[in-house]
């Protein structure tokens, strides 16, 4: 070989790779960016290899908190590279080599044509005498997300990441890089410290206290890289912080020291990583990277006339029933959400209870409560109702979970559930859960979907998960938890494809507790997410504006739950906060007055005008994400044709806000209040600094805006009342 890197290079038109193989062979990732701009010094000597891999007996490096600098992955070695194409997606697999273990892995990247977006995973191959066991397995490495050609970048590097918890998801943060990797002299310490910025879930809520998300972005150039980690359990991992003068992040599924993970490879077995995620916004801040994630996240799904049609959701949960429905309280509800312009109507929590039963432990058999439906026809006189008056009955589930008193508990296997130490693993107050991976566990739930979606005619099922079990389980002899939820969270998502085969018309909801299971492992199946239980629409308002950070908009449900007791203003606040996303209405519409059930009407009217721009719109926050005790919200979403804005003004704010809309810059614009039609806002548009100035003279207000070019010739200020 000479003395030049070899350098593989790789993409399409809106991404380009650039992989060098060092003398030795040694292969590192040392460009992810634009096409056609050549890295300044492709660097056979890049920090990081493109695969790390912790074995027990071989340990790393650089001993600290980081999961990189691996004995295993600096001594694997370039031994194949291929490119194929997979329909509309670019696929290039590197081979690596451990000749001291006989490991092989296998680094895939893949990435839609036309968005620069990177997906990866690896696949191990243990191709040695003697078992290896693994302790943690990256699915994708970049030790070149800054800093590359010019170390002082990094002053300049912010790292984001968002916290999410029970009514409080999707709070963005962002923190200075160096705050983690402070800047030292390289004259006496060649590399960084030991303690990287860690973000890692836990239990089996995959977002639970964190999003499996994060992001890295320029503050001067506005340049972004932003992660997902595309798994449904907690046992997942993203650490970044500085080696070597350049910015790193290393994405991983479960592992050792975060969640108690490891995974005999016995000679000749597989493991496959979970797949991740990472999207490239060249400029404009974190928006442009947020665009093309979102433009990822629909080439990733499986097909479904549910992203295009996007129908109107009545739901009796959320300041409504709350889990006690009945035939008596549900008809005047279907009768109301007919009449407000919902297409699926859905009985949440409550149906298969009897009346005055705590129905906690008891969940299960998902038959129907007698006394709840006492009608000769039980629940169907309901679901009937439903179908006369034009909407598609949907019903609440919890599929995983098992009541203690409950007769699945008794005559399923013990295998069917979740054990440790063998023993089964009981929630308080008092749940099992299935272990998808045993076929009896599956069989049950095959058998309880088929009968709701087959036999009784159910288009819609809610899926809801509302405990946390811990670790995992050891379903079989000397496995991990860890590793046994690894192998039930990919069951899961099997078994979720079955159902989907066999009934393709069903919709299906990813709810836990509102947006603890909020990831693109599940969502790359389901059509909705649940995004929050917040029952304060003041509150609302920063979580459904941030919502489409981590779910397209098309699925993102955001409850619209009116009270008698609200102000009109509040009524046209809440109904605000759902309208560029999914409408999950709600509330008890029957004791609304004349004119706040004008609003709710005139909401589902305007929504569905626009419905159909929805699922091809990307968003963008003028005003910068959203924070929690903010009292300007805004969000837009880009269409080639137009632009619709929602903006929010809570109590404290004062009366004008500017809103930066640099997509529009030079462009005289035509800003006109699609909702509400009463609402007094009045708008200034400044085409040269891309500037619009808004006025909402009350508090709590909002409004939705459609922004649409003006035909004329340009202007400096345009005014719309």
């Amino acid at each position: 070989m000479t003395d030049e890197p070899q350098v593989i290079h790789w993409g399409h038109e809106a991404l380009g790779v650039e992989i060098a193989l060092g003398e030795d062979g040694a292969a590192r990732l040392v460009r992810v960016g634009a096409p056609g701009v050549a890295a300044a010094d492709p660097r056979p000597d890049a920090p990081l290899p493109l695969v790390e891999v912790m074995v027990t007996g071989h340990g790393r490096h650089w001993s600290g908190r980081n999961l990189i600098d691996t004995a295993v992955g600096a001594r694997l070695r370039h031994r194949a590279h291929h490119s194929t194409r997979e329909g509309d997606w670019h696929v290039l697999t590197v081979e690596l080599h451990d000749p001291e273990t006989g490991l092989t892995a296998e680094a895939v990247y893949r990435s839609p044509d036309g968005l620069p977006v990177l997906r990866g995973e690896v696949v191990l191959r243990n191709e040695g005498p003697a078992t290896l066991h693994l302790e943690s397995v990256s699915s994708l490495v970049v030790g070149c997300l800054a800093g590359c050609d010019d170390p002082a970048d990094l002053d300049d590097a912010e790292l984001l990441w968002a916290e999410n918890d029970w009514l409080t998801e999707c709070r963005w943060q962002h923190s200075p890089l160096r705050v983690t990797s402070p800047a030292l002299d390289r004259r006496f310490n060649t590399r960084a410290g030991k303690s990287p910025r860690v973000v890692a879930g836990e239990g089996t809520w995959s977002s639970c206290g964190r999003l499996p998300m994060g992001g890295l972005t320029d503050r001067r150039s506005g340049r972004t890289w932003l992660w997902q980690i595309e798994h449904n359990g907690g046992g997942w991992r993203w650490e970044s912080g500085e080696r070597d003068d350049t910015a790193y992040v290393a994405l991983l599924g479960p592992n050792d020291p975060d969640h108690g993970w490891r995974h005999p490879l016995e000679p000749g077995a597989e493991f496959r990583t979970v797949p991740v995620a990472l999207a490239l916004g060249a400029d404009a801040g974190p928006d442009a990277a947020f665009a093309a994630l979102t433009r990822y996240r629909r080439a990733l799904r499986r097909p479904h006339a549910d992203h295009h049609r996007l129908p109107v959701v009545f739901n009796d949960y959320m300041n409504c029933l709350m889990a006690d429905p009945t035939t008596e309280k549900l008809l005047p509800f279907i009768d109301a959400a007919a009449e407000a312009g919902a297409e699926y109507f859905v009985v949440d929590a409550g149906w298969y209870a009897e009346k005055d039963v705590d129905w906690w432990g008891t969940v299960g058999e998902w038959e129907p409560s007698t006394t709840r439906f006492p009608g000769p026809r039980g629940i169907h006189e309901v679901l009937d109702r439903i179908r006369e008056l034009g909407m598609v009955p949907g019903l609440w589930l919890e599929p995983e979970a098992v009541g203690v008193s409950s007769p699945p508990a008794k005559t399923l296997p013990e295998e069917a559930f979740f054990r440790r130490d063998g023993r089964r693993v009981v929630e308080t107050p008092g749940r099992y859960h299935l272990d998808l991976r045993h076929p009896a566990a599956r069989a049950h739930l095959d058998r309880v979907v088929d009968r709701l979606a087959g036999e009784w005619g159910i288009g819609y099922l809610k899926l809801d998960y509302n405990t946390n079990h811990g670790s995992g389980t050891s379903g079989h002899p000397g496995e991990t938890p860890a590793a046994g939820l690894l192998g039930h969270n990919r069951a899961q998502l099997d078994w979720l494809d079955g159902i989907l085969d066999r009934h393709p018309h069903l919709v299906v909801e990813n709810c836990a507790s509102g947006g603890l299971r909020m990831d693109y492992a599940l969502l790359s199946r389901l059509q909705l997410q649940s995004t929050s239980d917040q029952q304060d629409l003041l509150r609302y308002a920063p979580i459904a504006a941030a919502a489409p950070t981590a779910v397209t908009p098309e699925q993102g449900a955001v409850w619209a739950y009116p009270r008698a007791e609200d102000s009109l203003d509040e009524v046209a606040f809440t109904m605000a906060n759902a309208l560029l996303g999914r409408i999950h209405l709600s509330g008890r519409l029957t004791e609304l007055q004349p004119e706040a059930r004008a609003l709710v009407h005139e909401a589902v009217a305007v929504y569905k005008t626009i419905r159909g721009d929805l699922p091809q719109a990307v968003p963008a926050w003028p005003l910068g994400l959203p924070g929690w005790d903010d009292t300007w919200i805004a969000l837009a979403l880009h269409t080639p044709a137009v632009t619709y804005l929602t903006v929010w003004r809570r109590p404290g704010a004062e009366d004008g806000v500017a809103l930066h809309m640099p997509h529009l810059r030079g462009a005289g614009i035509h800003a006109d209040v699609l909702y509400p039609s009463s609402g007094r806002a009045t708008s200034t548009w400044r085409a040269d600094t891309a500037e619009l100035t808004l006025s909402l003279p009350t508090a709590p207000s909002a409004v939705l805006l459609r922004l649409v070019r003006d035909t004329t010739p340009n202007t400096l200020s345009h005014e719309r009342n």
